[in-house]
């Protein structure tokens, strides 16, 4: 069964929000900012494929089928993620657009191989877990650091969402994957954090960003 790359972008999709909550039409809309006609007519060609499970009016969900196509091109967007950056020295916010270009490969050999030349990691460079070749996921321990009540020494080891702004910025105050830092103080006014990386100046952050930040106490 041929699936093209809109197909499969679109199979990406419905598994991402899918860890949200439930997924409609609308919320494909907005994710795609197409039209939900554009979107409908998608979901029927999937529902036909039998990869995913689409009725008027009621939510989206994968099949078996759907889901394990979804979690091989996470696989290999996150795989393509860490080599760009491991092995070719790109940035964690350079890496995305070049990663869902090379995602679409179909070789179960080329990424069995690319993980074995990268060590087997279980996370990407912006802390997802990367699927196995069995696509089981290594889920993240950690706390979302808004959520944190006490000063101390924390390590960031991941992003519960991440976007070219957020990268950006994290770059600009030096705040890195496996970055530790020291929470200085909490303001419990807007809960907004205070931080101390390495020897550099205080930082303040926001909530908004701090809610995006999952972190380990050290």
């Amino acid at each position: 069964m041929q699936i093209s790359f809109t197909e499969e972008n679109y199979l990406k999709a419905i598994y991402h929000l899918s860890t949200e909550g439930k997924v409609s039409t609308n919320e494909l809309s907005k994710y795609f900012s197409l039209k939900p006609a554009s979107v409908t007519e998608m979901l029927k060609k999937l529902n036909d494929k039998k990869l995913i499970k689409h009725q008027k009016y009621k939510p989206v969900s994968l099949t078996k089928k759907g889901s394990d196509i979804a979690i091989k091109i996470i696989r290999g967007h996150r795989l393509w993620e860490k080599f760009l950056v491991d092995k070719l020295n790109y940035n964690w916010h350079e890496v995305h657009d070049i990663a869902e270009q090379l995602e679409h490969i179909k070789s179960d050999d080329l990424l069995n191989k690319l993980e074995k030349y990268l060590g087997y990691p279980k996370f990407d460079p912006h802390g997802d877990p990367i699927p196995d070749k069995n696509g089981i996921l290594h889920p993240i321990k950690a706390k979302v650091l808004n959520k944190i009540k006490t000063i101390g020494n924390y390590k960031l080891i991941g992003l519960t969402k991440h976007n070219q702004k957020l990268l950006e910025f994290l770059n600009a105050i030096k705040l890195n994957l496996n970055e530790v830092f020291l929470i200085q103080k909490i303001n419990l006014i807007d809960n907004s954090f205070q931080l101390k990386i390495k020897k550099r100046d205080a930082v303040l952050i926001s909530n908004d960003v701090a809610s995006l930040l999952l972190v380990n106490k050290i």
